[in-house]
């Protein structure tokens, strides 16, 4: 049973893309809020994985109400993927889909779906379809750069990330807690 008890008429479809630094860092910002109204969170992270990633961490601590799985290998795909990579991000799309009819969530999170597109992971039209799809009172969010022509014209709330300047660029690496 969903915890949903009113709180809003009918789920919306959020797409969180563009070069710039914080899509995923904004689902997970919407995660926090859902857990504080007390709504449960299905997060699907497709490309990433087996890393345990601050974010995972720290919602680690509301298990009742979060649950997040990794549908990658581990790796950066490049150019063509292997066909482990193809196969682990099905599997999470099938997961993903499984999870949204489950009535156990009101937000479901398909991080980092629009560059599994982009590398062919699986295609736009398994977005398209896992949106009309959707269960009424189920908000949909999808991340990642380079969110297909198709998905932001159907979603119902499309923000873009526009890179400005990033200390990536004079060399800072990664920083737990900030960046990872």
């Amino acid at each position: 049973m969903t915890s949903f008890q009113g709180k809003w008429n009918t789920g919306q479809v959020q797409v969180y893309t563009g070069d710039g630094k914080g899509k995923s860092t904004a689902a997970f910002g919407l995660t926090l809020r859902a857990v504080g109204a007390g709504l449960r969170v299905f997060i699907g992270q497709f490309l990433k994985g087996p890393e345990r990633y601050s974010e995972i961490k720290a919602l680690e601590t509301f298990e009742a109400q979060v649950t997040i799985e990794q549908f990658g290998q581990g790796r950066f795909v490049r150019d063509e993927p292997a066909v482990e990579d193809i196969r682990a991000a099905r599997n999470g799309l099938e997961k993903v889909r499984v999870a949204m009819h489950s009535a156990r969530y009101d937000l479901v999170i398909m991080d980092e779906a629009n560059v599994a597109v982009t590398y062919r992971l699986f295609e736009v039209d398994d977005l398209m379809a896992m949106i009309n799809a959707k269960p009424t009172m189920v908000e949909l969010v999808m991340t990642g750069r380079n969110a297909h022509p198709d998905l932001v014209a159907r979603a119902d709330l499309v923000t873009e990330m526009k890179l400005i300047k990033h200390y990536y660029n004079e060399g800072v690496s990664a920083r737990e807690g900030i960046e990872c």
